[in-house]
């Protein structure tokens, strides 16, 4: 199971690291409560990527129902970030969209 999933559980790794990097830079950024919104759902989308790779490198039976909700979450996450300008937010929408995509096929 872990080997039919490996370039997923890769995507998923890559969009956690990409959300929790936008976080923080969200976090230095001058208006921090304009982006509370972008700093949530990144913090929920790193959180889903983990714990949905996680449960497909432990074949878990519920994987296509996590990977259905962490898809949601990572179109969320990109939809938000997708509405600011900053580089860091630009990469994370992009990744997240990639992901989402991933957790599809």
């Amino acid at each position: 199971m872990h080997e039919k999933n490996k370039h997923l559980i890769q995507a998923l790794r890559d969009c956690s690291a990409e959300c929790n990097h936008c976080y923080s830079a969200c976090l230095q950024e001058d208006d921090v409560k304009m982006m509370a919104k972008c700093i949530q759902l990144d913090r929920n989308c790193a959180d889903i990527c983990d714990m949905t790779s996680s449960w497909l490198e432990s074949g878990s039976d519920l994987s296509d129902s996590i990977k259905k909700f962490c898809s949601e979450i990572c179109d969320a996450c990109a939809d938000e970030c997708g509405k600011h300008s900053h580089e860091h937010c630009k990469r994370c929408a992009e990744m997240c969209r990639k992901c989402s995509e991933s957790c599809k096929s």
